[in-house]
């Protein structure tokens, strides 16, 4: 299992997921940017805008190589400066307010043969939560995880919640879903083959999940009152992004493709000022789900 292979299925898996999106979206297609990175690397945008689902979305891949800067040896506590990382980074705006964000991260990063790693996870981002989509995101991605160890989904999801957490709203994202990172077989307890073959699995669990989860809702009518929601939901979404993200913290600090790592942003958000929903609407009911710890898996 060598860096170039790992490059190479994830490469595959960017073009699984993008052929299921535009067979989904049924008008959407993806434009392509193949570009370079100065100091080493490079990748492949992909970006899709104004289908009859997707508003906007991105299935990037990316390999890149080089040296590390100083503010990022600190943050990962290393001294030794070349590196190479690669992964496919995805981000799904829906135009339709009762479908949900959906963000899915596969990578991998190197420096030596004792300092490598793999990270990633997926989570939902729904405008309006409905219990039954959310106890079906997380059964489905507690199976792909119970197929590896049995511990993941707890361990992964817990990491989900605590990390997508808005701490200034005190809010979390969405419904979290599961969150990995610095995974070796000291701290996984399986090989580097099957932590591998785990971070294929959740990057082709992508295109099912979010199949079902549109399919629940492309048909259903909403409203103006609902399409504003969805626009402050996702002011909140680009608070988390531009404050806390660490993939994006990475990409500005390592001189990567800035279109690429703001690629996550939605198209039009909104931020009113105050904004308090009324007690027992249908928006007062999704902030009480936007918390740590619900176990939607019972």
């Amino acid at each position: 299992m060598t860096k170039e292979e790992i490059s190479a299925q994830y490469q595959i898996i960017q073009n699984e997921i993008c052929e299921g999106l535009e067979l989904l979206d049924t008008s959407g297609k993806f434009e392509e940017e193949v570009w370079s990175r100065q100091g080493g690397g490079g990748g492949r945008t992909r970006i899709i805008q104004n289908g009859t689902i997707i508003e906007k979305g991105g299935v990037n891949f990316s390999a890149v190589f080089g040296q590390l800067p100083e503010v990022v040896k600190a943050s990962l506590k290393v001294n030794s400066s070349d590196f190479f990382a690669t992964g496919v980074s995805i981000v799904i705006h829906p135009s339709h307010p009762l479908i949900p964000i959906i963000h899915m991260n596969i990578r991998y990063f190197e420096m030596n043969d004792d300092i490598r790693w793999f990270g990633g996870g997926i989570d939902v981002t729904p405008h309006y939560v409905y219990q039954d989509d959310a106890r079906f995101f997380h059964e489905y991605i507690k199976g792909v995880c119970d197929q590896f160890s049995q511990e993941f989904y707890y361990k992964f999801k817990t990491w989900a919640d605590n990390y997508f957490y808005i701490k200034h709203r005190d809010e979390t994202r969405g419904i979290g879903g599961i969150f990995y990172d610095r995974l070796n077989p000291d701290n996984a307890g399986i090989t580097w083959e099957s932590i591998f073959e785990f971070s294929k699995a959740v990057g082709r669990a992508f295109v099912p999940i979010y199949k079902e989860l549109v399919e629940r809702h492309r048909y259903q009518v909403f409203t103006e009152k609902q399409k504003q929601w969805q626009y402050i939901r996702r002011g909140r979404y680009a608070e988390f992004n531009l404050v806390y993200d660490a993939g994006t913290k990475f990409g500005l600090e390592t001189n990567g493709r800035i279109e690429s790592i703001l690629m996550s942003l939605p198209p039009q958000a909104n931020w009113a000022y105050n904004h308090v929903p009324e007690d027992g609407s249908e928006e007062k009911k999704t902030l009480q789900y936007l918390k740590k710890g619900i176990n939607w898996t019972f």
